[in-house]
C-alpha cells in the first residue's frame, strides 16, 4: 500500500550571504510563529546543491528565497538555474534583494520568479516584508503538495 509521508515542518532554503540579512530571516521565522526550518547558503551553487538534495526527501523545499547579489554564482544564475530544471522548476522562488534595477527585476520575472521584492534599509521595514512573505507564502497559498510518496 502507498501512502503520504508524515506531514513535516516545512522547509525554507535563503540564499543569503549576509550575517545580519539571515539573522533578520531568522527572527522573522521565530516572530512570525511559524513552524518552519530555515536553511541558509551563501552561494548559488551552495543552492543548487542542496535543492538537489531536497529532491529526495519526504518534504521539498516550501519557499526559495534568492538574493541576486551573492559570490560565485549568483541569484539571478541560481534561478535560470532552478527554472531550467524539471526536478526544480516548481519550487517557489522570492528575490529579496537589494537591486532596485528594472532590468533585475524583468529579468527576474521573465525567468520564471514568483515574487521580487526590494530589501528595505531599515530593519523594521525589512523585517515586516520577510513577515509577510513568510505568512504569505506558508501559510496563505494554496501549493501543490511536495511530499513524495513511500511505500
Amino acid at each position: 500500500m502507498t501512502r503520504l509521508a508524515p506531514n513535516l515542518m516545512p522547509v525554507v532554503v535563503a540564499l543569503e550571504d549576509s550575517n545580519e540579512d539571515f539573522d533578520t530571516m531568522q527572527e522573522a521565522i521565530r516572530k512570525s510563529g511559524l513552524a518552519a526550518e530555515l536553511r541558509r547558503v551563501t552561494t548559488g551553487d551552495a543552492c543548487i546543491q542542496i535543492l538537489y538534495a531536497q529532491c529526495c526527501e519526504p518534504v521539498r523545499p516550501a519557499l526559495v528565497l534568492l538574493d541576486l547579489n551573492t559570490p560565485g554564482t549568483d541569484g539571478r544564475e541560481t534561478l535560470e538555474l532552478i527554472k531550467s530544471d524539471p526536478a526544480l522548476k516548481d519550487l517557489v522562488n522570492v528575490v529579496l534583494t537589494t537591486s532596485a534595477n528594472p532590468k533585475d527585476l524583468a529579468f527576474c520575472y521573465e525567468i520564471g520568479a514568483n515574487a521580487y521584492h526590494v530589501r528595505p534599509l531599515r530593519y523594521t521595514e525589512h523585517f515586516g516584508v520577510l513577515l509577510d512573505v513568510f505568512n504569505y507564502w506558508l501559510t496563505r497559498v494554496a501549493l501543490p503538495q511536495r511530499r513524495r510518496l513511500i511505500s
